[in-house]
């Protein structure tokens, strides 16, 4: 693993808060500052690839939706079961 060096600039004020709100979950500034960036940009990425389709993408299942495929054997079969099932 390869360690980077990050440096900022910051004033007092945000400086005492991150320091109280290390010692709060008892770790030292510098890992408060890393989990709490990670958690954030960990959030925002998941966010991100939630759901990204590309125009071709949303046209594919607009269309699946408005004009469905025909059922195959499998699908025919599991309908049919599923009907005897609730019938019970």
């Amino acid at each position: 693993m390869t360690i980077v060096k990050f440096t900022i600039q910051i004033n007092q004020e945000i400086h005492s808060r991150l320091k109280q709100a290390a010692s709060i979950e008892g770790c030292n500034l510098s890992d408060f500052i890393i989990n709490s960036a990670l958690s954030v940009a960990k959030k925002t990425v998941e966010q991100n690839d939630i759901l990204h389709l590309t125009i071709n993408d949303q046209m594919l299942f607009a269309t699946s939706l408005i004009e469905p495929p025909d059922l195959n054997l499998t699908m025919k079969e599991a309908l049919h079961l599923s009907d005897e099932l609730l019938r019970e």
